[in-house]
This record gives structure tokens, C-alpha cells and sequence, in this order.
């Protein structure tokens, strides 16, 4: 999945299929993580967002999307 960097202090690449609606994200401190069942307008307002590693977080991590790990 092809991502595109942002700048933050914890994400450092996001990536998203319209397809299979997975958000794909890199942190900074390594790991790369896939959530299922992101909808495209979560992923237009991420790369925006005033705080892109406050937005994943609260509208992402906290909302219970299902992730896995995918690289270290």
C-alpha cells in the first residue's frame, strides 16, 4: 500500500485502500499497523487534521477499528 508522510510527532506515513477501507499507518518509532473498516472521509480528515497523531488516536485507536500489525 503506497502511504504519504505527515508531519507528526508520532505517525510518520499514512496509506489508505478505498477498496478494503484499511488505513495502514507507520509510526515514528517503528511499527506498522493496518485498521479494517476505515471510511474514506476518517482517513481525507486524518491527513488535515491540526493533530494527526490526536485525530488517530480519538477518532481510530479509540474508536475500535480492528488492527493488526503488519511490519516492526
Amino acid at each position: 500500500m503506497n502511504r504519504v508522510s505527515v508531519v507528526s510527532s508520532n505517525v510518520a506515513e499514512v496509506g489508505y485502500d478505498p477498496e478494503t477501507k484499511t488505513l495502514e499507518v507507520a509510526f515514528v518509532k517503528g511499527g506498522v499497523y493496518q485498521y479494517a473498516g476505515v471510511p474514506a472521509s476518517i482517513y481525507n480528515e486524518l491527513l488535515v487534521a491540526p493533530s494527526v497523531g490526536r485525530y488517530f488516536y480519538v477518532n481510530v485507536k479509540k474508536a475500535g477499528y480492528p488492527v493488526r500489525k503488519v511490519a516492526s
